[in-house]
């Protein structure tokens, strides 16, 4: 189960092209494979999401990244954070999860969520619906996806999947734990109590409390004993070897996109930076610990302003892994 994940959502690195991408992620696989890191993810989406930067930013797909990945690490679960349900038919979807995890040799997760950006469907031609409509298809996809990960053959007529003794060989390797992504406390985190191994929840901390007490409450309404979940709460962290490099690196990141953190009050800087966990590894480590509260086992990560250093990745987990133990 995900306690220290690392998700690498951001792949516009400066200098690096096409050619040498592959390379650089895969340096932070590694990293993260050997610093404390149990899980290692990547989004699922085709263009750059709007709080990142540009759509025509550059965006590997999801499952061939993670199949690539399982030969650069040996430690390490790989997973989507989180597979938009929407992009794939959900029995091949349990194929692929299910290859991955062969490739990996046993290592596979599977994070999925309802879809939820729309620009990308428009794009592409892949039918977005109304908010209802893909939360059908998740739950609809959950009681296809998941029999065929234990072995079953599943039939469904359903709303919008049909599927008739759908048969997934060869086996996973593992038991390939389910994390559903997302913090609705209506429908998303039901759907965990009912069918997940895991929940990842984006949230700002004042919420969390509210999250974690809806979640136990579906669990109870269904008879599910809540400590079977593990609940990983997503940050984004920028540290180095001194609060001076991390705020050097947090600038440039800012600068690629077109904000100029210097010639900003001090007031707008830390609004801008207010999404950041920052600084030396000291202060990092201080700031995930105030986070660690009953009810969240760990948290997945990511690094987007510079992660791509070398030995950056291998900090954080050197940082915040001690915390988990």
């Amino acid at each position: 189960m995900t306690r220290l994940g690392y998700q690498m959502p951001y792949f516009t690195y400066p200098g690096v092209g096409p050619a040498e991408l592959f390379d650089n992620v895969a340096a932070q696989a590694r990293e993260a494979d050997t610093s404390g890191f149990d899980t290692v993810l990547v989004m699922d989406h085709f263009f750059q999401l709007p709080m990142l930067g540009e759509p025509d930013q550059y965006m590997l797909e999801c499952y061939t990244l993670l199949s690539a990945l399982a030969r650069e690490t040996k430690n390490v679960r790989l997973s989507s954070l989180v597979t938009g349900n929407t992009y794939r038919n959900p029995a091949v979807l349990a194929k692929t999860v299910t290859t991955l995890d062969i490739v990996s040799g046993g290592r596979a997760q599977l994070g999925i969520g309802a879809g939820w950006f729309e620009q990308e469907h428009d794009s592409f031609g892949i039918e977005f619906g109304t908010f209802t409509d893909r939360f059908e298809k998740l739950e609809e996809a959950l009681q296809i996806v998941i029999p065929m990960l234990r072995g079953e053959r599943p039939t469904l007529a359903g709303k919008h999947y049909n599927v008739v003794e759908a048969i997934n060989e060869p086996p996973p390797i593992s038991h390939i734990p389910v994390m559903i992504g997302g913090g609705g406390e209506k429908k998303t985190l039901r759907m965990v109590a009912q069918y997940a191994d895991e929940s990842n929840i984006i949230c700002p901390p004042p919420d969390i409390d509210r999250k974690l007490e809806a979640l136990a409450g579906h669990c109870e309404a269904l008879g599910r004993d809540r400590s079977d979940l593990t609940v990983s709460w997503q940050k984004t962290a920028c540290i180095a070897p001194t609060v001076e490099e991390a705020k050097a690196e947090l600038s440039a990141y800012f600068q690629r996109r077109g904000l100029d953190l210097a010639a900003m009050s001090e007031e707008d800087q830390a609004a801008v930076m207010s999404n950041f966990i920052w600084g030396d590894p000291d202060s990092v480590g201080e700031q995930f610990a105030t986070y660690l509260q009953p009810g969240i086992d760990g948290f997945t990560v990511n690094m987007p302003a510079n992660g791509h250093i070398e030995g950056r990745v291998a900090l954080l987990g050197q940082t915040i892994a001690p915390l988990l133990t």
